[in-house]
């Protein structure tokens, strides 16, 4: 089994714990978390030493770290993630979060909005709440409501573009970096940010890595917070992941149509059987097009359609 052991900061070390779901059972001395994800088990010590093993070890540490080579860790000032103590449903946030970032198919959407403390009551009295707990035909019913009074951003990374920037060696924590800070930038000329009490992202790598993957400059890092299921802390958050899932069903909707099969979300071994038989239909160039190259899903589509050709 390949391993990939690498010094995390405090920070790190914090993101991970809330990021991940701890493994149950004993752990030995010295070790305070382990988890699974995406089939890379990942192991951190009190050294603030991880260790990633599996085979996609680099690749889940990119995904979630934003890196793989090994960095000591940093002591700074005003670095904090994220701030418990706050009730952001008290206060007048930018929410910031994306959808499609785990299907194959589909572009990678984002969103950030405003929801100031006068619009708190009216999201909750609508019914607002983490988009995965809302059915798709919920998440339409409320995104094209909430889109009309409250001041948003949207933008989609659609899958050629997703591709091309992959090709340049951008990891998918970066394109989401800087679509984040465009859609943030976006929506703080739309309002008067005097009356903004903080900027709430929903945590998909630690602040150092998205600071240093936002191209550009970050605006008010003092007012900026970084949270782990932020959905469930933030209706601003809530309400930024509701529009911009509706965004990514709208995509899917339309791509369903288009090939008139339904197009299948997420990344399991249904995907797979599914994109074999499109590349099957209308050749892997035209899949390419509509899907996210680097996803382990194209070498597993391939594979059953090559089976398949040998099997006749």
């Amino acid at each position: 089994m390949s391993n990939l052991v690498m010094e995390l900061s405090t920070e790190e070390v914090i993101f991970l714990r809330g990021k991940l779901k701890a493994a149950r059972g004993n752990y030995p001395p010295g070790m305070i978390f382990r988890s699974k994800y995406q089939g890379v088990t990942i192991s951190i010590y009190n050294s603030k030493k991880a260790m990633f093993q599996g085979a996609n070890n680099e690749k889940v540490a990119m995904e979630l770290l934003g890196r793989v080579t090994p960095s000591p860790s940093k002591k700074s000032k005003n670095t904090s993630s994220h701030s418990a103590n706050i009730n952001y449903n008290t206060h007048s946030c930018i929410g910031s979060d994306e959808a499609g970032s785990g299907d194959y198919f589909g572009p990678l959407t984002v969103c950030a909005c405003y929801v100031s403390k006068e619009h708190v009551e009216v999201l909750k009295a609508l019914g607002v709440d983490d988009s995965k707990k809302l059915t798709d035909t919920k998440i339409v019913e409320l995104a094209e409501q909430l889109v009309t009074f409250l001041p948003h951003s949207l933008l989609v990374l659609d899958n050629p573009k997703y591709n091309e920037r992959k090709a340049m060696n951008w990891s998918q924590v970066k394109m989401k970096a800087v679509l984040h800070n465009e859609c943030i930038k976006n929506v703080l000329q739309k309002i008067d940010a005097k009356a903004l009490d903080y900027i709430v992202i929903d945590q998909f790598t630690p602040r150092p890595t998205y600071e240093r993957y936002a191209i550009g400059d970050v605006p008010l890092k003092n007012k900026t917070c970084y949270e782990t299921k932020g959905e469930s802390k933030s209706l601003a958050i809530a309400a930024a992941s509701i529009i911009s899932r509706y965004a990514f069903v709208k995509h899917m909707d339309a791509l369903s149509k288009q090939y008139r099969t339904t197009i299948l979300k997420g990344a399991g071994p249904k995907v797979d059987v599914a994109a074999a038989k499109l590349m099957a239909k209308h050749g892997i160039d035209e899949v390419d097009s509509i899907t996210k190259k680097d996803f382990k899903n194209r070498e597993k589509a391939l594979k059953i359609l090559e089976k398949r050709y040998k099997d006749r």
